[in-house]
């Protein structure tokens, strides 16, 4: 039995996964309760934060049941965000949450933008970062625009994970890491939030990774466990596929893809996220918009499950009848921010069936990614030898192939596939003392299972589709620029 034990749990775009760990990293038992999406509009992309609450206590009562949790130190939570809910001065939300993929204050983003300059928000951010539709100020703006008495009735605008913290232990609290394009070094951006009438008032409190809120309440599933203020998932998910130095590099592959560099070199580049530095380190991250989502999107085309159509994808064999893809279904973030482009199979011929085409989503979604790293590179000035590979989507044998052969380069597997719910279980630990530090740790409690080795045979065909895929973006720039955001040509 476990002498000491943690919970890690990660509320991500399509479910809340969880893991209990013990102070070894050995996994003692994992737990999903998918949550829906719900569009109930072109551009939007809501869901239930009560939902996330569903699997957060579910989680906790699955392992409270199964295992003896008498030596539980802490628990920790990650997740998605960009994601916004608006609550009241009792916690109570608003409206739904308006997920990363919700698109509807793009004209409220763009209004924003044209406020600042790119040498503005170097100096206030460190680097160029994009006002996008799902950034916070955008949200507000379109919030009080929209709908003035309920931003007048909110007190917090929270990610998931801080909702998720403050029904758990009744307090309010994030991190700044999370508060990604509206802090530095030294905290929230004052002349930035002033863009937006009374955002700096409902922004939450901000402390560090592994400070204890609170513990949980009376009544709930482990009454009394310290709970930690957690990181987002990109950070909970770096620290779970056991990136934390300088010089190493992350691939963690979900709904959306997020690779990622730490590197203690900055040269601003446009398109790439780089966050405020945290206990020494300084992450160079380029997330996309559709990873596992564009491969869930064509299983559900072909009525197969997203793994069986990654083995279709996988043996079919490469070729002229590989159709190129886009996997742009809602948009491109980085490095292109575009949100009016969308998905595309080109060239497509008669031998084009049901698997070179699954083959085509599985390079699309890898081209996609070898465009991020090569900002990415850039931005850290720091050519990675090797990239840990982690999440859901990194589970496929065939396609973490086809990601080493197009990014050239070794892929490392991590062990768990739930890798920012081990991120937030580490972080659980640390706060209570298992690892000297935040890299100890990270080694002690990771574990990998495979290596994928690039095959050099492949890289001219690689290299010669991945020059068409930019290319294929490039000419359906003007034929995307034709309709509006909600689907409808211009003038109509």
């Amino acid at each position: 039995m476990a002498k000491y034990t943690m919970i890690g749990i990660d509320v991500g775009t399509t479910a809340t996964k969880a893991v209990l760990i013990d102070e070894k990293g050995f996994r003692l038992a994992g737990y999903s309760l998918p949550h829906p999406t719900r569009r109930p509009k072109p551009g939007y992309a809501e869901q239930d934060p009560t939902d996330w609450m569903k699997g957060v206590s579910g989680a906790l009562e699955s392992f409270a049941k199964a295992h003896d949790l008498a030596g539980l130190q802490a628990i920790g939570i990650c997740s998605q965000v960009n994601t916004h809910i608006f609550v009241d001065q009792s916690g109570i939300p608003l409206l739904p949450a308006m997920t990363w993929q919700d698109g509807r204050s793009a004209e409220d983003a763009a209004g924003i933008e044209a406020r600042t300059s790119n040498e503005q928000k170097t100096a206030w951010l460190g680097a160029p970062m994009p006002i996008d539709a799902s950034h916070a100020l955008s949200r507000m703006a379109h919030v009080a625009r929209t709908d003035p008495d309920i931003y007048a009735r909110t007190a917090h605008v929270l990610l998931p994970k801080d909702y998720c913290v403050l029904q758990l232990t009744g307090t309010v609290q994030s991190d700044p890491i999370s508060a990604v394009g509206l802090v530095n070094k030294n905290g929230y951006v004052a002349d930035l939030l002033n863009l937006v009438e009374g955002a700096a008032d409902k922004l939450p409190p901000l402390a560090g990774f592994t400070d204890v809120v609170g513990t949980v309440r009376h009544g709930l599933p482990c009454a009394g466990t310290p709970v930690v203020v957690g990181a987002m998932d990109a950070w909970g998910g770096m620290f779970g596929v056991g990136v934390v130095n300088d010089g190493d590099a992350m691939y963690q592959s979900g709904t959306s893809e997020i690779p990622g560099i730490v590197s203690s070199t900055l040269v601003p580049t446009p398109g790439v996220i780089t966050f405020p530095p945290y206990e020494g380190i300084l992450m160079h991250a380029a997330p996309t918009q559709s990873g596992g989502a564009a491969l869930g999107w064509f299983a559900n085309v072909l009525g197969r499950t997203a793994a069986e159509t990654a083995a279709l994808g996988g043996a079919a064999e490469p070729g002229a009848s590989i159709p190129i893809f886009l996997p742009h279904l809602q948009g491109e973030r980085a490095p292109l921010w575009d949100s009016a482009s969308r998905g595309v199979f080109a060239r497509l011929d008669p031998s084009s069936g049901s698997a070179e085409m699954a083959r085509g989503v599985l390079e699309g979604v890898a081209y996609s990614v070898r465009l991020a790293f090569d900002a990415l590179k850039q931005s850290a000035a720091c050519d990675p030898v090797e990239i840990n590979i982690g999440g859901g989507g990194a589970m496929s044998d065939d396609w973490c192939q086809i990601r080493a052969d197009v990014l050239g380069k070794p892929l490392k597997r991590c062990a768990s596939p739930e890798t920012a719910a081990l991120g937030a279980a580490i972080l659980a630990g640390l706060s209570q003392g298992i690892g000297k530090s935040l890299p100890d740790a990270v080694g002690r409690l990771v574990q990998f299972d495979k290596t994928f080795e690039p095959d050099p045979s492949m890289a001219t065909y690689h290299n010669d589709r991945f020059d068409k895929y930019q290319m294929l973006y490039r000419d359906l720039v003007g034929f995307n620029a034709l309709f509006r955001g909600d689907g409808a040509l211009n003038g109509q």
